[in-house]
């Protein structure tokens, strides 16, 4: 995998809560450099490999990616490889299909209440003060204004529900970002025009600009994922 990367070990009389608690740096490193477009689905990543690579034994790094399997960011192959998630455009249109569902309900719910989440307002604030372009840089306030808007409405089961999808969104996302489909701007414009419908408690507005802010994402990314050759972005829309 190119790299040498040391998992600190964490000092603990209990053997099983360090060896647990290496297990999560480990996975947690993996997490992000796929995230980062580090790793991807075609990086073959072995419990051999991820042994050497971080200086952990096999049990650690086998845990480790067991977890991420759990998660749905790799998919285990035979011979004990796995790699990162091939998504295809059947993939990201369920995936967002099933998000916008989901969100869609969450938006309704909120506007009688004219609930405008103050950590919403502050991921969106992140986003349009970023200036470095990484995706990644993108995807957390991304998620973090999405996530709370699902939280706003305090159940616990749909939050539980809404984070079974946020790894695979996540990945969408970076995917989204990594090949500049959508800008910084469009994002926060369309984030803000969310909180302004949820602020007048326009219930129908909210959701009619939530589908359009995820259907271009769906859609761009879903058309290069299906083509062959050379990908190009495609063109920002009014």
């Amino acid at each position: 995998m190119g790299r040498s990367t040391r998992i600190e070990r964490a000092e603990d009389p209990v053997g099983r809560v360090a060896a647990l608690s290496i297990v999560d740096a480990l996975a947690a490193e993996l997490r992000q450099r796929v995230f980062a477009g580090d790793l991807t689905h075609a990086d073959a990543l072995t419990e051999a490999e991820i042994a050497r690579t971080y200086e952990v034994a096999r049990p650690t790094a086998k845990a480790a990616i067991e977890k991420l399997v759990g998660e749905g960011l790799l998919q285990r192959g035979a011979h004990k490889t796995a790699r990162v998630l091939h998504l295809g455009p059947d993939d990201v249109r369920d995936i967002y299909r099933t998000r916008a569902g989901l969100e869609s309900q969450v938006l309704r719910e909120l506007a009688p209440t004219r609930i405008v989440p103050a950590d919403a307002v502050t991921a969106n604030a992140e986003i349009a003060a970023l200036t470095d372009g990484a995706p990644l840089s993108v995807v957390e306030p991304d998620m973090r204004f999405h996530t709370s808007l699902v939280d706003a409405v305090g159940s616990p089961r749909t939050s539980r529900i809404f984070r079974t999808l946020v790894s695979e969104v996540r990945l969408c996302m970076v995917q989204v970002q990594g090949k500049h489909l959508l800008t910084t701007s469009s994002i926060v414009a369309e984030h803000q025009q969310i909180l302004d419908a949820l602020a007048d408690g326009d219930g129908d507005s909210a959701v009619a600009v939530l589908s359009e802010h995820l259907g271009h994402a769906r859609e761009r990314l879903a058309t290069v994922l299906g083509e062959s050759g050379p990908v190009t972005a495609l063109p920002e829309q009014d």
